[in-house]
């Protein structure tokens, strides 16, 4: 679950992102991913970014940028470099960690079991 700062933004681990009030809890809209004309399911941790939402695709390596106006995916970032900054022998599962600190415009991703948190910059996005 996150926030736009107006609605909370849920996902049930499907190609849906349901807008909620935040005071009713009410449905006000739903979106579904699409890269194309494909679904994309298995959004697992979301965050809103810079007016975009970003997700995690569960058992990936990889977050999707979304459009929340139509739900089009805008981009894809495919992390599955952090595993080699981790330790060989460290017993760690998949990326579900991400975060976004808005007064320092920074980008946080961890995982399961992941002993560390890696702060990430994307090309062409302003961080």
């Amino acid at each position: 679950m996150t926030s736009d700062g107006r609605y909370l933004l849920m996902s049930d681990g499907s190609s849906t992102i349901t807008f909620r009030d935040r005071d009713s809890f009410k449905v006000v809209r739903k979106i579904e991913l699409r890269d194309g004309n494909r679904p994309v399911d298995r959004l697992n941790e979301l965050e809103f970014i810079e007016g975009e939402i970003w997700a995690h695709i569960f058992t990936e390596d990889l977050i999707v940028r979304i459009s929340p106006k139509n739900g089009r995916v805008k981009g894809w970032l495919d992390l599955s470099v952090l595993r080699s900054h981790l330790s060989p022998n460290a017993r760690v599962d998949v990326i579900n960690g991400l975060a976004y600190d808005t007064k320092g415009n920074r980008i946080f991703v961890t995982g399961k079991f992941w002993p560390n948190v890696f702060e990430i910059r994307v090309a062409g996005f302003a961080n």
